[in-house]
């Protein structure tokens, strides 16, 4: 069973990181070592051409990761992205983004995942992501 719970990161995210409000993530589904995030996407996600954006997708693909990471080792709210690689694979189309991504490592001080996203439109990916945070120690007393 993973530390935190669908409704507890989604609560964690909103009591202490609002500016990702925006995105109005909703988490699907996790697991002990996978979750599945969407998003609405809404016309301030779109680049010319009526696609959803780059930064868009990564900012899903970080989310994720982050409370992923989050449902393994609990409110540890300043581990931090230490490395993103995104390939952008198909045009996404506007509406519905989804990220099903799965750890690969979890370590001491470091995790690793790698994420599908996807967009309503298809059942294949529009990119594929590999993430790594950065996990901070713990401290006496905390």
């Amino acid at each position: 069973m993973p530390i935190m719970t669908a409704e507890m990161l989604e609560q964690f995210n909103r009591d202490t990181f609002p500016q990702i409000g925006h995105m109005n993530l909703k988490v699907e589904h996790v697991d002990d070592d996978s979750i599945i995030i969407s998003m609405r996407t809404a016309d301030r996600h779109l680049r010319p051409g009526g696609t959803v954006s780059g930064p868009t997708m990564m900012e899903l693909a970080d989310a994720a990761m982050y409370m992923l990471l989050l449902a393994q080792i609990g409110p540890v709210a300043l581990a931090v992205t230490t490395s993103l690689n995104i390939n952008f694979l198909r045009k996404p189309v506007p509406g519905k983004m989804t990220a099903k991504g799965r750890l690969l490592k979890l370590g001491k001080a470091l995790a690793v995942g790698e994420f599908g996203l996807f967009s309503e439109a298809s059942d294949d990916p529009v990119a594929h992501v590999t993430a790594t945070y950065s996990i901070p120690p713990k401290r006496d007393g905390a």
